[in-house]
């Protein structure tokens, strides 16, 4: 298994990566049965947890479109990965069998899933005071679009309000894969990811179709229909 330690003004010493290294190569052997590969990242996190100095975060990638996300904090940085990788292992015993099964069929895909593109947009406030420039027209001095890719520069048009009004700043621009997926496929991948919201396209009749963490700790699904 690939392994990556980075730090944010943090030091990664042989100490934690081996650290890390063994504690990740623990989970894998119970729950996978298949190569990994993982980013681990560590950084400051003074506005973390009471006492908490440092956050952690792990994205292991179990196959295409497969990944699994777990984040702690602790006092240092070596207790931080420990709560992170105890929420990747409690992800993945809820779905021990589900997810080596999944992770074959997707190896044995053969309908590539389509790509698109994911912008992070600035919130900005409707209003503004008298004689204040809009961020998303000046920021520090360059437009919004400067220094931004042609896709992004076009994704920030396409950001803008349909009365031309209050357009939003594209922060970042990546690229994602929209897959063919069940509907459970589709929960399963959302939870173990630790993500709020995922778009797929539904097997069963080909549209895309959404499905969410409701605040109430429901899974919301959202289905055009015919």
């Amino acid at each position: 298994m690939h392994i990556v330690v980075a730090g944010k003004q943090v030091e990664t010493g042989d100490a934690l990566k081996v650290h890390v290294s063994d504690g990740l190569k623990g989970i894998t052997r119970k729950y996978f049965d298949h190569a990994l590969e993982a980013q681990v990242t560590f950084r400051k996190d003074a506005k973390g947890k009471q006492g908490a100095f440092f956050a952690c975060d792990i994205n292991l990638h179990a196959g295409r479109g497969l990944s699994v996300r777990g984040e702690g904090h602790g006092t240092d940085a070596h207790r931080a990965f420990d709560e992170a990788a105890e929420h990747v292992a409690k992800r993945l015993r809820r779905y021990r069998r589900r997810v080596n099964e999944h992770a074959r069929s997707f190896a044995e895909e053969r309908m590539p899933a389509e790509q698109a593109r994911q912008f992070i947009l600035r919130d900005e406030p409707d209003d503004l005071d008298e004689g204040e420039t809009p961020a998303s027209e000046q920021l520090n001095g360059v437009s919004h679009t400067d220094g931004l890719g042609d896709g992004a520069a076009d994704g920030a048009a396409h950001a803008d309000g349909a009365d031309g009004h209050a357009p939003s700043t594209v922060v970042a621009e990546t690229h994602t894969e929209i897959a063919r997926l069940t509907v459970r496929e589709a929960v399963m991948r959302m939870d173990l990811a630790h993500t709020p919201v995922l778009m797929f396209r539904n097997r069963a009749h080909g549209q895309l179709n959404v499905v969410y963490r409701r605040p109430d700790g429901h899974v919301g699904w959202i289905d055009p229909g015919d």
